[in-house]
């Protein structure tokens, strides 16, 4: 049976270098990074390498940048600790932000005495920069959390704008850029987040590292608590076989980046042409199908079927070897649809299936004309 893999926004294959790397690593540098003989040393080295590399891309100082073990610790760590150690009094986001998010605010505002405030989004899932603007006016201490790029529809926030208004407002800003490190340029000097998350298993590069970036003299304190690890914000032993993968992965991402977007872009616009002539109904939800204002790896689909047969739907590309998503690949055992969709579709549309598709350089045009034939066929019977 053939095999096509176009659920990249849930997590991407690794690349052989990164593979390569963290093998080396795993066997010649096994030290404990706090031990204070050659072998701890060698370890320390590696990381503190990596931190540097890490931060020279985004044009910070490697003492802004922390490890976790992924996207969603990182955004804990600024949530929580921005309520409980900051001051913040007010959170403003959006109802379409990563669960990540979302949740760990749902259970901030249970303990401390917290407003949440949502920014509107139309129905194609663009926030409404006017009232966020609004929004951020106030005595209280404010911080405002807005993804980078939605991990749904892939919508792009103007991030620099968000930025500024933050900045002109005296207000925090923390994003959500899992969906874009490794896919996007970010001068973190020029463009004035705070905070922000990333996670190296959406570029290439291995599950359970990743890293926040905290911008220097911001007073955010650890979430977790033991050791000094991580300028004393992470305890724990640093993973670092890991941490050598997420900066080997970032590496050749950002080193390649003008000719891999390049190649994932004409994916993207090739699957949207042939989808679109195959099935004319085709819908392309939030801003996926605009090749500027969403990222150019992904889209999200409604398609023109029965109700009653959407729950078979994704079962039935299962079968013809297709890995696809409904949405987010952390919701996946939930028994509830998509928020973001429920956020900006109609009754009707929500009743359709809807479908996202993710692209890497591991893809082709011949795996895209398949789905394309297996989509038709699954619609036509």
């Amino acid at each position: 049976m053939k095999t096509v893999y176009f659920d990249n926004a849930a997590t991407t294959q690794i690349r052989e270098e990164v593979i390569a790397s963290m093998v080396e690593v795993m066997n010649g540098s096994y030290g404990n990074p706090s031990s204070s003989h050659s072998f701890g040393r060698s370890s320390k080295s590696l990381v503190e390498s990596c931190r540097k590399s890490i931060a020279s891309f985004f044009n910070v100082s490697a003492s802004e940048i922390i490890f976790t073990s992924g996207g969603t610790e990182a955004d804990n760590l600024v949530l929580r600790s921005a309520v409980r150690d900051l001051g913040v009094k007010h959170i403003v986001t959006s109802k379409i932000e990563h669960h990540a998010v979302l949740h760990t605010l749902d259970q901030l505002e249970k303990e401390h005495p917290l407003k949440i405030s949502f920014v509107k989004v139309d129905d194609r899932g663009t926030i409404d920069y006017e009232q966020l603007e609004s929004l951020l006016k106030g005595e209280q201490k404010i911080l405002v959390s807005l993804m980078h790029v939605n991990n749904e529809i892939g919508n792009l926030i103007d991030i620099e704008r968000v930025a500024n208004l933050c900045k002109a407002n005296n207000v925090l800003f923390h994003t959500d850029a899992v969906q874009a490190i490794g896919h996007y340029q970010l001068d973190l000097q020029k463009v004035s987040v705070d905070f922000l998350a990333a996670s190296a298993h959406k570029f290439h590069g291995p599950k359970g590292v990743g890293f926040a970036f905290i911008r220097k003299n911001t007073g955010l304190k650890p979430l977790i608590f033991g050791g000094e690890q991580e300028r004393g914000l992470r305890a724990g032993t640093e993973s670092v076989h890991n941490i050598v993968g997420i900066a080997s992965a970032l590496k050749i991402a950002y080193n390649n980046l003008e000719k891999e977007t390049t190649y994932i872009k004409g994916l993207k616009q090739y699957f949207i042409e042939n989808l679109s002539k195959a099935i004319p109904q085709v819908k392309f939800n939030g801003l996926s199908a605009n090749m500027e204002k969403s990222t150019y790896t992904l889209v999200n689909i409604c398609l023109p079927v029965d109700p009653k047969k959407t729950t078979l739907l994704l079962f039935q590309l299962d079968l013809k070897g297709i890995a696809c998503s409904k949405g987010s690949a952390c919701q996946s055992g939930s028994s509830q649809g998509s928020h973001v969709l429920a956020e900006i579709l109609n009754d009707e549309d929500l009743e359709k299936p809807s479908i996202r598709f993710s692209f890497s350089i591991y893809n082709t045009k011949e795996e895209i004309d398949y789905v394309v034939e297996v989509l038709k066929d699954l619609l036509e019977t």
